[in-house]
């Protein structure tokens, strides 16, 4: 094992990580709700207006920005998959999909948990982004929708030591790789020809999280219970309602395409 990986593992802050309210930065209700009310306020005044910065600008810029979350979701992947192969034993995968009844929010998986959290919070810049390059058609309702209820979704993560995280966290963070790859491309001014790769993998990611959430109920219901459930639900209700709204922009999306060519 290399450096690099005994830091994601062993350092003090990570291992001793607990998320205790309202000691932990960013871990208060109202924290929660100032921050998606001024998203969604911004959001809806900026886009009202017709403003944008020179390319010249907001190229670098778009590319620092896509170049950080690709570098921020490949620690958060690797790092919670280190944590869950290597402080996990010796039933990993049982532990990750269903947590012990009452798990405090403490250790390694919470610590990721918590990065993931704030990584959703500094997304929002990508609404920012796309205002600034005067493309407000591109300012969909799945994407307002998407980057403020996720924010939520990351905090009961936390909030209800909610079961199976570790897996979303990591499959997610893989799929960002991919995505902040496609955008970081495109800033540098390549176009490539896999972009409906980064929709497709969103749409896979979905349907395996509804696969391993009938496991985890499988053990919630035979065992003494799962912990976060109603963390959980909310998860569930909300993954759904993007995948139904992923399937319809993949659908509308190509369709055109096709029309087009």
């Amino acid at each position: 094992m290399n450096s690099s990986s005994i830091f994601l593992l062993n350092h003090p802050k990570i291992l001793n990580f607990t998320w205790t309210q309202p000691q932990t930065v960013a871990s208060s209700p109202h924290f929660l709700s100032l921050t998606i009310l001024s998203y969604l306020s911004l959001t809806f005044l900026l886009s009202h207006y017709s403003f944008s910065l020179p390319a010249n600008i907001l190229k670098p810029i778009t590319a620092l920005h896509n170049f950080t979350l690709l570098l921020l979701s490949l620690i958060m992947a690797v790092g919670c998959t280190l944590s869950i192969i290597f402080h996990h034993p010796p039933l990993p995968f049982h532990h990750i999909v269903c947590f012990p009844h009452n798990t405090p929010p403490t250790g390694p998986l919470f610590f990721w948990a918590y990065i993931f959290y704030l990584s959703k919070i500094l997304e929002f810049v990508d609404t920012l982004l796309i205002i600034l390059t005067n493309s407000i058609q591109r300012l969909t309702f799945l994407h307002v929708y998407h980057h403020a209820t996720v924010v939520v979704m990351c905090y009961l993560w936390l909030q209800t030591s909610q079961s199976l995280f570790p897996i979303a966290l990591v499959t997610n963070a893989s799929v960002h790789v991919i995505m902040y790859y496609y955008y970081l491309l495109c800033a540098m001014g390549i176009r490539p020809k896999w972009k409906r790769l980064v929709t497709d993998c969103q749409i896979v990611q979905f349907v395996f999280s509804f696969v391993v959430s009938g496991l985890m109920l499988h053990y919630h219901f035979t065992t003494t219970g799962c912990s976060g459930i109603s963390g959980w639900c909310f998860n569930a209700v909300f993954n759904a309602s993007l995948l139904a709204l992923f399937v319809d922009f993949h659908g509308k999306s190509y369709a055109k395409a096709k029309k087009v060519k």
